[in-house]
């Protein structure tokens, strides 16, 4: 029986869908539109979002969704879904390790030493600082956004193969 695993894959996929569309937001609207901003602005924008963004909305979708895809993994492999376990399982390890790891070792760390810099009244001192940070900001949010959405396709594959395991 492969229902307990499908209820806890909608609100897994749910969760990587949210995740995925967090990072997709950053990389084609909010740091295109810093980066056309006064540098100065675009530094205080950063900063203060990247002081809000740790709240009770945010949290359930960036460190709850490795969880619920691994979770979905096992209830997948009790139910002997076994190409669904595996397709859950890779979804839950390329979220932890690729789009949430790398956020905690290069994106939270970068964000952290923006948030201890004084904005300069300079605008060429503040384009300096700001395309310092913006530009190997972005990369990483592409890939975190890139895997993210990797993670959601191997969700939805996963989906897949539970359906066909359910109707056997």
């Amino acid at each position: 029986m492969t229902r307990p695993a499908l209820a806890a894959a909608i609100p897994a996929l749910l969760l990587s869908g949210a995740i995925f569309g967090f990072f997709y937001a950053w990389t084609v609207s909010t740091m295109w539109g810093l980066d056309a901003a006064d540098p100065r602005l675009a530094i205080g924008a950063m900063q203060a979002m990247n002081a809000s963004v740790r709240n009770a909305a945010f949290a359930p979708a960036f460190f709850g969704t490795g969880p619920a895809l691994l979770l979905t993994s096992a209830l997948a492999l009790h139910a002997g879904a076994r190409q669904a376990a595996i397709l859950f399982a890779l979804a839950g390890l390329t979220y932890a390790v690729a789009a949430m790891g790398l956020t905690m070792v290069i994106n939270v760390p970068m964000n952290e030493a923006l948030a201890a810099t004084a904005i300069p009244e300079d605008p060429t001192a503040a384009a300096a600082i700001w395309h310092g940070y913006s530009a190997p900001w972005q990369i990483w949010n592409q890939i975190r956004t890139l895997t993210s959405g990797l993670a959601l396709t191997l969700g939805l594959f996963g989906l897949i193969a539970l359906i066909r395991a359910e109707r056997g």
